[in-house]
């Protein structure tokens, strides 16, 4: 998800205090004045909001609103032409607008917003530097997986919309195909390994009734058919309801599926065996640029390959302790064999087990909630669920990942396991899994962003990855100091998960920056982790096809740790946990050099007080 807010409206419209006169930077303004300037700004900033909003049908959507319920986004190669139009003008008017007349709280959704519209300009010769079709996030399966888990039916009207979606496949998919082909023609072509996943993938869409004689149906129409369900219709009226979705799935979404596929399958043709962004034009401006937006710092790739270093070198020397402590003996890659292959860490590959891994990762969940009060002051309303990933794209999809909430309460948070290999999901890995994709991690911070009162809307749904998954990280080390983590080859589950995301450092950059094959970065992390090979085959391809993401989480982490640790440091005896805690969580995500800004400030006020 990227920063919704793109900037505030015409300058013409603004009321608030503009620095247009020298002699008015010297004007000391009444609270009054400072206040209603502050109203006008955010007023504003929820006007630009809806117009972004009234722009995607799909993010209507994803806030559980049912205007243009039956339309896609465009994906059209024009829309960043427009976009960016949008965003000179928005810049160029909110670099007028005098921040001194503000609040605090104000002043800052100002900082955002402008830092955002001058990366969104800066960032337009790099718009193509993408695959929008991959096996992580690609279209031609996210497009499914939204319908299935966003687009409710609580009426007919809803039903008639889903069948518009249905219908509307081939001129979205038609818009995505003539950007693969403008990428393409850019020398953006994703590497070999891509094309056999996603075709694979797409071809899933396809599988079942009404794309084949199957007795059972295909996950479009299966999804329809249980949400019909639920509809008070006569026999007729449900017939006709699901006889239109066949002939949508049959005709529209076929035809744009065969489309895709066809288009994969010449781009096959001429992919190579290079994986990393050097590859690119301008291959090195493009992933040094993509560091700074995803970490949030200005840390160089080398720099970033080092701190990694030294962090597995850290994590291997905590593993060991923990190694001798369970009386093991051998050295440390004889115990990563034994936690890779030892079944005792695994459930079986059948229903039954993982029914019984989704049930045990809702307890942990559930046994956190009630200690919660211990560790925030402020806490999510919204609710989470946890749910495997759909069949129709679990082959390729990431190892765990959350949805967030929709922001008006219909639709709960929900943390995705994936399991379609449960020897990738070991059982000493699912307490640090199941904190940092719901509670304390992701659903704390996601949904107590939506929930906010004293920040714009924008700023409720910004992502700044290093934040965010920094969160996330952190989120598995805070139950080890409430008590969790009692059982040895948990702890050493937890410190797998972080030696997993120190690994991400060094890979990513090898990748990337040094030319490394995607065989030596599989290579380093079976020398280097216990987890499986399946696991290490999937992490690299995705380094691969999302350059610098993986490296936010540590450095995210690092910078939250460090900032708690230096807050003791000062308060001594006056620190609070559950404070520091809620400025790190109550005021949106944001970048760490603000959240340093954020947290130096709430010392300060500690110890002046």
């Amino acid at each position: 998800m990227k920063n919704i807010f793109k900037g505030i409206i015409a300058m013409a419209l603004l009321s608030i205090v503009i620095a247009c006169e020298d002699d008015k930077k010297d004007q000391v303004l009444s609270s009054e004045e400072i206040a209603k300037n502050s109203k006008d700004l955010n007023d504003y900033f929820e006007v630009e909001f809806e117009k972004d909003v009234a722009d995607s049908p799909m993010m209507q959507t994803r806030l559980g609103r049912k205007t243009d319920y039956g339309k896609w986004d465009d994906f059209s190669t024009q829309k960043y032409a427009d976009d960016l139009e949008k965003a000179k003008k928005r810049l160029e008017f909110i670099e007028k607008v005098d921040d001194v007349s503000l609040d605090e709280q104000t002043k800052l959704s100002y900082r955002l917003a402008k830092q955002g519209l001058k990366e969104e300009v800066a960032d337009y010769d790099y718009r193509f530097y993408n695959y929008p079709i991959n096996q992580m996030h690609g279209y031609h399966a996210e497009l499914p997986a939204f319908l299935i888990n966003m687009h409710r039916i609580d009426s007919v009207a809803d039903a008639e919309a889903y069948i518009e979606r249905l219908n509307g496949f081939p001129k979205a998919m038609e818009q995505i195909v003539e950007g693969l082909k403008v990428r393409e023609q850019n020398g953006i072509l994703p590497p070999k390994f891509v094309f056999e996943k996603v075709i694979d993938d797409s071809r899933n869409v396809l599988k079942g009734r009404p794309f084949t004689n199957s007795k059972e149906a295909s996950a479009l129409l299966e999804d329809l058919k249980s949400k019909v369900k639920g509809l008070k219709l006569s026999e007729a009226e449900h017939l006709k309801l699901i006889n239109k979705a066949e002939n949508a799935l049959n005709t529209s979404v076929r035809e744009a599926y065969e489309s895709l596929i066809t288009t994969l399958e010449d781009q096959q043709q001429r992919a190579t065996t290079d994986h990393g962004a050097w590859k690119f034009p301008k291959g090195e401006d493009y992933y040094n640029n993509r560091l700074k937006r995803i970490t949030t710092t200005n840390l160089k790739a080398n720099e970033i390959h080092e701190i990694g270093l030294s962090e597995v070198a850290r994590i291997h020397g905590e593993m060991e302790e923990i190694m001798k402590a369970t009386g093991f003996k051998g050295s440390l890659q004889d115990f990563f064999e034994f936690m890779r292959t030892d079944k005792q860490f695994y459930y079986a590959n059948t229903p039954e087990g993982k029914k019984r891994y989704l049930a045990e990762a809702t307890g942990l969940i559930n046994k956190m909630k009630g200690k919660l009060d211990d560790l925030f002051i402020t806490k999510p309303e919204a609710d989470i669920v946890v749910k495997a990933v759909e069949a129709f794209r679990e082959k390729s999809a990431g190892k765990a990942f959350y949805q967030a909430p929709a922001i008006d309460g219909s639709r709960p948070g929900t943390y995705y396991a994936n399991l379609y290999d449960m020897e990738a999901m070991p059982i000493y890995q699912m307490e640090a899994l199941a904190f940092h994709e719901g509670i304390p991690g992701h659903h704390m911070q996601i949904a107590i962003a939506q929930e906010l009162d004293s920040i714009p809307m924008f700023r409720k749904f910004s992502f700044y990855t290093a934040y965010v998954e920094g969160w996330g990280l952190y989120s598995e080390l805070v139950p080890k100091e409430i008590g969790f983590y009692k059982d040895p080859y948990s702890d050493f589950g937890r410190l797998a998960m972080e030696l997993w995301r120190s690994c991400r450092l060094v890979v990513d950059t090898g990748i990337h920056a040094k030319k490394w094959t995607r065989e030596e970065g599989i290579a380093y992390y079976k020398d280097n982790t216990p987890n499986a090979e399946s696991d290490c085959v999937k992490m690299v391809e995705r380094h691969i096809v999302m350059p610098g993401q993986a490296t936010a989480y540590k450095i995210g982490m690092n910078k939250i740790v460090e900032l708690r640790e230096e807050a003791k440091v000062q308060l001594g005896d006056d620190f609070d946990i559950r404070e520091f805690h809620d400025v790190v969580l109550t005021n949106g995500a944001v970048p760490l050099n603000i959240l340093e800004e954020m947290i130096q400030e709430w010392v300060q006020s500690k110890k002046t007080t």
